[in-house]
């Protein structure tokens, strides 16, 4: 079969789909197709971009949300909050909130929701986010709670934000596929192909102009451009930059994503900062950028501009093929062995033009004299690998990623990579953990020196990373819809923030 043939076909059935869809489409229902399919419909997984862009702030709702322009917090199902002590604080809670099952919003179901996300009997990707303090949580009255932290929590409202706040029938020990919240949209459908959102005719706040959406998957970035261009769905937040060619319906952004490689210094031979030097040098910054576009901007570090204790003077690794070999060459004569084969474990569909990405940098380092595999995972098997504990014998990896943090503070980013608790951490080293610790226990200025000591050290002594680019967005809207994407895109995608053109 010619391309030309196979794209006739392809085109002949978006143009059906398209005109089906078209005549049983509600005026105010919509369709989105993501890159992936979700592995579940955990709450406390909405870190994990293709659950969070479904759930996040449409079927369940946060303490707080962080204001993009600003990076502080405002109130969502909190309204207020203060400071009594370094290790305390009170929030006042959302009056006339219902829980989509008819349950009541109140202090107990405040102090469920974080227990069940801070208590270990739930395996819950949001605490790579939150990190590993402990919280005892009171009900003062049915309206106000105060939460105690083991050790000084100074942007503890902040932090708040990754909590999504859960109806207390939910079950404490175990993940769930039929999440109940309070947000605007209730879950109708989970399956293999599909899921729905309609809405909640009691939700507390404003009533979305959305009344449904519906959720499907599509690896390939052209099929899912193609799929708006023909009207077969409505919205992609995710296409390649050679498919972003409309100026009228693509648009793109500063998200807050940095892609990088995870080290697992732990694994002989990238327990030695010769190899995990190598690694870095070894990549040709400039060639792999032409993959994402103009836009991008190398990557120093695991948070972008604008997040508190970003660097700007920290500079980036280099392209030095010369120097990475001859630093494989001395790790070797020193008795590394530098011959034991190394897995890159990639995720596919995690950002356009990603498993290409890998490809190319793992032919840079067999050039530079290390024995890298690539093996792509779908997003189920991959979180295996992301998350404490990783799997035994998993011998030398390395892991394709790509962290968010648009939260306005690199709370968010440190302790979860380079404290030896820390839920994505391959290294242990005690002086670290004491340095993170000082940050996080520290305000204002000084708060903001020690972060930026901390990436400085990370990229010159520790190197269990290799940061890549902070990453342009492409999405594709139709034409009736009111949208443009904006930093938390790639986090979620509200539906109450969509509008429908007449």
């Amino acid at each position: 079969m010619t391309g030309i043939t196979l794209r006739l076909i392809t085109a002949g059935l978006l143009a059906a789909a398209s005109a089906s869809y078209a005549m049983a489409q509600d005026a105010t229902a919509i369709r989105i197709v993501l890159p992936e399919q979700p592995a579940n419909l955990e709450p406390c997984g909405t870190i994990i971009t293709n659950v969070g862009q479904i759930l996040a702030q449409n079927v369940v709702e946060p303490l707080t949300v962080i204001d993009a322009a600003t990076g502080q917090p405002r109130p969502k199902l909190a309204t207020e909050w203060s400071q009594v002590d370094p290790q305390t604080w009170r929030l006042k809670l959302r009056d006339g909130v219902t829980f989509q099952d008819g349950e009541p919003f109140n202090a107990a179901a405040v102090a469920f929701s974080i227990e069940r996300m801070t208590g270990g009997k739930l395996n819950c990707n949001n605490m790579a986010k939150f990190g590993d303090a402990k919280l005892t949580v009171t009900a003062l009255d049915d309206l106000t709670v105060e939460i105690k932290s083991d050790r000084p929590e100074p942007i503890l409202p902040t932090l708040l934000s990754v909590v999504m706040v859960v109806s207390p029938k939910t079950p404490a020990d175990k993940a769930v596929n039929d999440p109940v919240g309070t947000g605007p949209f209730r879950l109708k459908t989970f399956n293999t192909q599909t899921v729905e959102l309609v809405s909640f005719d009691k939700y507390w706040g404003d009533k979305p102009k959305v009344t449904a959406a519906t959720y499907v998957w599509r690896a390939e970035s052209s099929i899912r451009a193609a799929m708006i261009e023909t009207g077969e769905a409505d919205l992609t937040p995710s296409i390649a930059i050679q498919d972003a060619s409309n100026p009228e319906t693509d648009f793109s952004y500063l998200n807050s994503e940095t892609t990088a490689i995870r080290i697992d210094a732990a694994q002989p031979p990238l327990d030695d900062l010769r190899i995990r030097k190598a690694l870095n040098l070894a990549i040709d910054w400039d060639g792999l950028a032409q993959l994402f576009g103009d836009d991008i901007k190398r990557a120093s570090q695991m948070v972008v501009p604008g997040i508190n204790g970003h660097d700007d003077a920290l500079s980036p690794w280099t392209y030095d093929a010369a120097e990475a070999k001859k630093l494989v060459e001395e790790a070797k004569a020193a008795g590394v062995p530098v011959e034991t084969e190394i897995t890159l474990i990639g995720r596919n569909g995690i950002y356009p033009n990603g498993s290409e990405a890998m490809e190319a940098m793992v032919a840079m380092w067999q050039d530079a004299g290390l024995n890298v595999k690539l093996t792509m995972l779908d997003v189920a098997d991959w979180l295996r690998y992301l998350q404490k504990p990783y799997p035994e014998n998993r011998g030398a990896n390395m892991l394709q990623m790509m962290h968010d943090n648009n939260k306005g503070d690199a709370a968010f980013t440190i302790p979860i990579f380079y404290r030896s608790t820390g839920n994505y951490a391959t290294v242990n080293d005690p002086a670290l953990d004491k340095q993170v610790d000082e940050a996080l226990a520290a305000t204002g200025d000084d708060r903001t020196a020690k972060f930026k000591a901390l990436f400085a050290k990370v990229r010159t002594d520790v190197v269990s990373d290799i940061p890549m680019f902070h990453m342009i967005g492409y999405t594709r809207v139709g034409k009736r819809l009111d949208w443009k994407p904006d930093i938390t895109t790639n986090s979620e995608i509200p539906l109450a923030n969509i509008g429908i053109k007449s």
